[in-house]
């Protein structure tokens, strides 16, 4: 007894580690892989945003040394296989002068960082763009402004107002940095991002060693900066065409609509949403993860996932009455994004990872959340049979909606539910369980049909196997047998058959 207590408890350990699987992630595959301390990004290939810059100038530098290293090659090769085709002089004396002069034209061209707003040249540019700005705006930076860019604009300055002349610093850096990269629309988004980057970190460099700014004002600042400067890039920078970022929404878009037979119950997800104030919990949090779509700076779109993720939390905290863990938090987070289907999702989450402060994204409970996001919709985007504990048949059954999983009442509806949608419930649930008789039934029938029909055939066989076996032999007939009461001419030794008499009295 027990031995089997034991295995029990066992089982349902493996049982709980096996529901688990596929949705548990430890706090340390949130972190940077580098091992800095900082959240990282499944879009930095899991690093953080410092670590993926370094990263990402090592692996830049080096194929530019690759491409350089090839083409003096290519070029030694071209002016060997000239010389040897060439009898005069004039043809062996070339030299490799025109070519180092084309390599340093070119990298010379390929600059196109934003420390250069910061040099003494960059500065006097600034004046004379100060002076043109001061005849003719740019049409590129004020054209068809909106009612949102020009309350924006205005509470820009009134706040670089309080900060002096470091915000007289500041106000001047953002319109050279807007009327420059007015200029660059040509550039990839990559480009743009890194552009954008490194301005918030020069920016900030620049209030902290000049200015010396103590930490919380610049902080305060930045976020101002990325406000002013990101409302107006927005139309430009977030989900351009030169990229797939819709091609990923409509994919990720698509996937969830597969899904939408997933029940709380396949993820774990310890929510009730049978309790009033659940629910109401739970569509705050779908609210707020649909509402980020309409912000326009990354810092607005951050407080809706940070506003999301703290309804989740207060959702399970009521559900449970204990405070909720993190094993906790990813699951419901995915159970909220499955039902709530946010419109461009992935577009959001790139526009986010390029353009946002990185020091954001890095440390805080902003960066902690919109890491879980990202590993909520890699999560979805790879979800299979063996996370939900589910056969393959029975997933891919789900999957083209042949069926849907069984709900029980209890489980089905909310107290708030109206009439119609509870009967209309009932009546999907009662076409699924006919749909099944039915395709039971012809199963059943068809093998049947093919019982019968292998039956007939064995039959058949058989009896042919016999006829063959004892083949049947027609006897010539037989003469007839006399009857018994016929006279017997032949044995005259039988006595004659009876005679009835008749007595008289």
């Amino acid at each position: 007894f027990v031995f089997l207590t034991l295995l029990l408890s066992a089982r349902r350990k493996m049982n709980l580690k096996s529901e688990r699987r596929g949705i548990h992630v430890d706090q340390s595959e949130l972190l940077c892989k580098k091992g800095c301390g900082y959240y990282g990004n499944p879009a930095w290939q899991g690093f953080c945003s410092k670590c993926w810059r370094e990263e990402y100038h090592k692996a830049r530098q080096k194929q530019i040394q690759e491409d350089w290293e090839l083409a003096e090659r290519l070029q030694r090769e071209e002016e060997e296989a000239y010389a040897s085709s060439q009898s005069t002089q004039g043809a062996q004396s070339l030299t490799f002068s025109k070519f180092e002069e084309k390599k340093t034209n070119e990298k010379t061209r390929k600059v196109t960082t934003v420390k250069k707003f910061f040099t003494a040249s960059s500065r006097a540019g600034a004046k004379k763009a100060e002076i043109q700005e001061a005849k003719a705006p740019s049409p590129s930076i004020h054209r068809q402004a909106s009612i949102e860019t020009d309350r924006v604009s205005k509470e820009f300055i009134e706040f670089i107002r309080t900060y002096q002349k470091p915000g007289q610093d500041i106000y001047k850096q953002c319109k050279l940095f807007l009327d420059t990269m007015s200029h660059k629309r040509d550039l990839s988004i990559e480009e743009q991002s890194e552009c954008a980057q490194d301005f918030y970190q020069n920016v900030a460099d620049r209030l902290q060693t000049r200015w010396k700014v103590p930490p919380e004002k610049v902080e305060k600042a930045m976020d101002e900066v990325e406000k002013y400067i990101m409302t107006r890039q927005y139309k430009y920078v977030f989900c351009p065409e030169t990229t797939d970022d819709e091609k990923k929404d409509l994919a990720v878009q698509k996937r969830i609509r597969a899904l939408h037979w997933v029940t709380p119950q396949m993820l774990c997800v310890p929510v009730s949403e049978e309790i009033p104030e659940v629910s109401d919990m739970v569509v705050k949090a779908i609210t707020d993860i649909i509402e980020m779509d309409s912000k326009r700076v990354p810092r607005d779109k951050l407080a809706c996932i940070t506003k999301c993720s703290k309804h989740i939390f207060n959702a399970i905290k009521i559900t449970k009455n204990e405070p909720a863990s993190a094993d906790d938090f990813l699951p419901t987070l995915i159970y909220i994004v499955l039902k709530g289907n946010p419109p461009r999702l992935q577009s959001n989450i790139q526009y986010i990872t390029r353009f946002c402060n990185p020091s954001r994204l890095m440390t805080g409970e902003d960066g902690y959340y919109f890491t879980n996001l990202c590993c909520a919709v890699a999560f979805i985007e790879k979800l299979d049979a063996q996370s939900l504990n589910l056969s393959q048949e029975d997933f891919d059954r789900f999957m083209t909606g042949q069926t849907s999983p069984k709900k029980q009442e209890s489980d089905s509806f909310s107290p708030d539910v109206c009439l119609g949608v509870k009967q209309m419930c009932k009546s999907l649930d009662l076409l699924s369980q006919l749909n099944e008789r039915q395709e039971r039934i012809v199963s059943e029938a068809k093998k049947l049909e093919k019982d019968l029909i292998d039956w007939t055939e064995g039959i058949t066989k058989e009896v042919e196997e016999i006829v063959e076996k004892y083949p049947l032999e027609i006897k010539p007939k037989s003469q007839a047998l006399a009857a018994i009461d016929s006279e017997n001419v032949e044995n005259d030794k039988l006595p004659p058959p009876l005679q009835p008499q008749v007595y008289a009295g």
